[in-house]
């Protein structure tokens, strides 16, 4: 989603609850119970992402730093979901309900562009057949090298992130 659309979805409920609607209709988001033992997995996973990007070579392996806060991330706003008895099997999906149920109460609009940005990032890194197409094998584009201190803010603001949402699941 790009930023000029997640503005336009924080400020008007109306087109957020088409955009809902929109996913429920596609399979895109389903509606479940809510299953703890779902949402614990995935804080897990997202803390197993965070311990593999600071365990990692920023040097070496900038590339797979930004797939660890990207997925880091992901686990940890697919829980958040799940807390609201969804599940999303998409990314705008999920950060569509990120803001119609956490949005000023507990995360504000930098929280959410810095979600959005870390998908952003990392579809920048793996690139995908356009799915309109036949599926094809995902390939990885050939820039593996990033700026340390991007990469490094990335890191931060993704434990910020993680975190803030590991609270939000605690109440």
């Amino acid at each position: 989603m790009n930023n000029i659309e997640l503005i336009k979805l924080l400020g008007n409920q109306k087109k957020l609850d088409d955009k809902i609607e929109f996913y429920l209709k596609k399979g895109m988001l389903v509606k479940q119970e809510i299953i703890e033992s779902e949402i614990k997995g995935h804080i897990q996973k997202s803390e197993h992402n965070i311990n593999f990007v600071q365990d990692i070579s920023f040097e070496n392996y900038s590339d797979w730093a930004v797939v660890g806060c990207y997925y880091a991330s992901y686990h940890i706003a697919i829980a958040l979901a799940l807390k609201k008895g969804f599940v999303s099997k998409n990314h705008d999906a999920t950060l569509c309900i990120l803001i119609k149920y956490y949005y000023k109460k507990y995360l504000d609009g930098k929280d959410l562009e810095m979600f959005n940005e870390i998908y952003l990032n990392n579809k920048d890194i793996l690139f995908y057949a356009d799915s309109k197409k036949e599926r094809e094998k995902a390939s990885y584009s050939t820039q593996t090298i990033f700026n340390k201190e991007n990469v490094l803010d990335l890191k931060k603001n993704t434990l910020m992130f993680v975190n803030k949402c590991k609270e939000i699941l605690e109440e």
